[in-house]
Order: C-alpha cells, then sequence, then structure tokens
C-alpha cells in the first residue's frame, strides 16, 4: 500500500515560497543545510541557498514533508490539487496568512460555505477552514 512520502510544490522561486508555508504551517520549518547539502548546490553552480531549486520542508515526526521545487513557467489556472488548513480562529489566521503574503481570493463564507479560498505568494491557491 502506498503512502505519502513528500507534497512537491512547484514555484519559480522555492526559497521564498518555502519560507512563507514553513510560517504558515504549525510545527513546520526549512530544512537545514547542512554541509553535504551546501557542496551538492556548490557542486551544481549554486553559491547561495536563496536560489536552491529544491527546497524542503519539514515538519514533526511523520508528518508529510513538503518539497518546493523551480519550474521555469508560473502556473496559470486554478490548481489540480489544493491544501485545506484549518485554524481555530479563521478570522485571525486568515490575517496573519496574508501578513506573510497570503491573499484572500474568495471569502465563500459569504455565500454559506465554511472556507476562504486564499492563495501563497505565487499564486497556488488554498482553503482556509476554522474549527469544526
Amino acid at each position: 500500500m502506498a503512502r505519502i512520502k513528500d507534497v512537491v510544490v512547484d514555484c519559480v522561486h522555492p526559497a521564498s515560497v518555502a519560507r512563507f508555508w514553513a510560517a504558515a504551517l504549525d510545527g513546520y520549518e526549512i530544512a537545514p543545510y547542512d554541509h553535504a547539502e551546501i557542496a551538492r548546490l556548490a557542486a551544481i553552480g549554486i553559491d547561495d541557498v536563496e536560489d536552491d531549486p529544491t527546497v524542503l520542508v519539514v515538519g514533526l515526526d511523520g508528518a508529510p514533508r513538503f518539497f518546493f521545487q523551480r519550474v521555469d513557467d508560473p502556473t496559470h489556472g486554478k490548481n489540480r490539487v489544493h491544501l485545506d488548513l484549518r485554524a481555530d480562529d479563521q478570522d485571525a489566521e486568515a490575517v496573519r496568512l496574508v501578513a506573510l503574503g497570503a491573499q484572500v481570493f474568495d471569502d465563500r463564507r459569504a455565500s454559506g460555505d465554511r472556507w476562504i479560498v486564499m492563495t501563497d505568494p505565487e499564486g497556488n491557491e488554498f482553503c482556509l477552514f476554522g474549527a469544526d
């Protein structure tokens, strides 16, 4: 039986999108750069981790990892897959995420739904729900 190993997100600038998601998700952080990783980047001509083409965001043990990988073409249109986030205080969390660089795309609560559609700094959609 298959299990999720990683969630991979295509983006134009992996470091900035990874920083957003590491800050947005509780218990997640950008994986530290050890000597081996810095050497691997140097071997492919990258001397600044800000230019890393694949940035890893890790959570607590057992949590899915997120890889943010550089692609040259921006995403156009609706995502085929997106994350659903949940927060105890939906309004306060929406404000916090906007301060991190997200945008409110569609507040579906006005039409009777329970979620807010938001976008990350590169326009990838995700939904924010309140406590169940």
